[in-house]
């Protein structure tokens, strides 16, 4: 069995299906967070942010939800960000210049835009509120929105919002930024942005999260490398595609084979041996 979807539906399809004897690869949810040094390009990562954000919406398991803005980065990153948003355009996909669509139903824009609503009486702030453009009247559409000062125990921090809403939380240390991430009950992907060698190499070892990005918003690995993150992000131990996936779908067998002379055969209680 192979599923992608949200973690509770993973979870339940796991545990169901190993315990009725199958095999299982079965991916949860996400809440992708990328990391932004003050050694950082600026306009680079808030091109990617903005990019690995909305791009489909925000709808795909590989989205950049968080942006961790570390140092005395933050304003100019938000503020970089946000000058990007009213330059993208939302429309159908019958539009030839429409960048960006509707989302899956009107119950999940919906539900998306409560994240926005909410979030100032959680102690965020709205920079961006994509429920006020000027949108098509047909379909479910909302605009790219920004939320600054977000933190852990937040619903727009806690919960995979799937849509065009993009998180900016700021720390003070690497090492904060580390443990921001590490603690977070989703390891699909992650990203960091850095000039330095150093502190990149560094955050693939600390980083407690499947698939990890130096300078790439979505790393998403080529086809021959596996597809997978950690914790709450995939049940089981088996990624999708890849050398992994060919070994989920495939059953091997050992074949044991031997040529003797028959004049040396005698019996030998000992272990078998094949020389």
């Amino acid at each position: 069995m192979s599923f992608v979807g949200s973690t509770p539906i993973a979870r339940y399809i796991y545990s169901t299906g190993t315990a009725n004897g199958k095999r299982v690869q079965a991916l949860g949810g996400a809440k992708n967070h990328m990391v932004v040094l003050p050694d950082a390009d600026i306009d680079m990562a808030a091109d990617a942010a903005v990019s690995a954000g909305y791009g489909s919406a925000g709808e795909r398991c590989m989205a950049v939800s968080v942006v961790v803005a570390v140092g005395g980065i933050g304003d100019r990153l938000v503020e970089a960000i946000s000058s990007r948003l009213p330059q993208l355009r939302v429309g159908p996909g019958t539009d030839p210049q429409a960048e960006m669509g509707p989302l899956i139903t009107r119950e999940h824009r919906d539900k998306v835009a409560s994240y926005i609503a909410g979030a100032s009486g959680e102690g965020a702030v709205v920079v961006v509120d994509g429920r006020e453009n000027d949108l098509p009247a047909e379909g479910f559409f909302l605009a790219p929105s920004l939320i600054d000062n977000v933190q852990p125990g937040m619903r727009a921090y806690d919960d995979e919002i799937f849509g065009p809403v993009l998180s900016v939380t700021r720390v003070e240390t690497y090492e904060e930024a580390v443990d921001l991430i590490n603690r977070h009950q989703y390891g699909n992907g992650t990203a960091i942005f850095t000039r330095d060698g150093g502190a990149a190499r560094q955050f693939q070892f600390d980083i407690q999260v499947g698939m990890v990005g130096i300078n790439v918003p979505i790393p998403v690995p080529v086809a021959y490398y596996s597809f997978g993150g950690w914790k709450a992000s995939l049940f089981g131990d088996s990624n999708i595609y890849g050398p992994a996936g060919i070994d989920f779908y495939t059953r091997s067998k050992t074949v044991t084979s031997r040529w003797p002379d028959p004049a040396t055969s005698s019996v030998d209680l000992g272990f078998p041996r094949t020389r």
